[in-house]
């Protein structure tokens, strides 16, 4: 075996014992990310899925819920835009741009060695996941469909957990950025 690993360039290393340890494989760490990566998303979307198939049925067309007096309440509307309903004629674009980050983020996947950032990307991919199924199966039709949204503090948007995904997912990413941790698991120093 040592001579198999002599001839393929791979170097021994010996163990505590003096005997010859095996070189740990990068793969199943990277792996193990990926997996992360993807139990984050599909945990961000289903909570994000569940919450709205609620708002939809107990709450759309009914008072807001206080939760914190005025400063906090549930109410259900939709949504065809932005953020504080900005752009709501340009429902495809942000369609578009929500299949393009899915389509960035499961191509980044395969290089994904940390931990933190697999968090990251997970809940952005989640939460761009649920705020696509809305704008693909809601009224008023494909690719122009309203989302849900349901969490209205005082003097703010109205947003849903899938938007509060994609927030704390990008402010992660900024910290990590900050940081010099890099997607492949690398920290450097700028």
């Amino acid at each position: 075996m040592a001579e198999a690993e002599r001839i393929i360039g791979t170097p021994d290393i010996p163990d505590a014992a003096g005997a010859e340890a095996e070189i740990p494989d990068e793969r199943p760490r990277g792996r193990r990310r990926i997996v992360v990566l993807f139990t984050v998303a599909a945990l961000a979307y289903a909570l994000d899925l569940v919450s709205k198939m609620i708002v939809v049925a107990k709450l759309e067309h009914h008072a807001p819920i206080e939760i914190i007096g005025d400063w906090l309440k549930f109410e259900a509307i939709r949504n065809a835009g932005a953020a504080f309903g900005m752009g709501e004629a340009f429902t495809v674009i942000f369609t578009v741009i929500a299949a393009s980050v899915i389509v960035v983020i499961v191509r980044l996947a395969r290089k994904l060695y940390s931990l933190p950032w697999a968090i990251a990307l997970g809940l952005l991919l989640g939460g761009a996941l649920g705020n696509l199924t809305d704008r693909i199966f809601r009224t008023p039709g494909v690719f122009k469909g309203a989302v849900v949204d349901f969490i209205a503090p005082k003097h703010f948007a109205v947003f849903n957990l899938a938007d509060s995904a994609i927030v704390c997912g990008g402010i992660l990413i900024v910290l990590l950025s900050f940081k010099g941790l890099d997607p492949d698991g690398t920290v450097h120093k700028d």
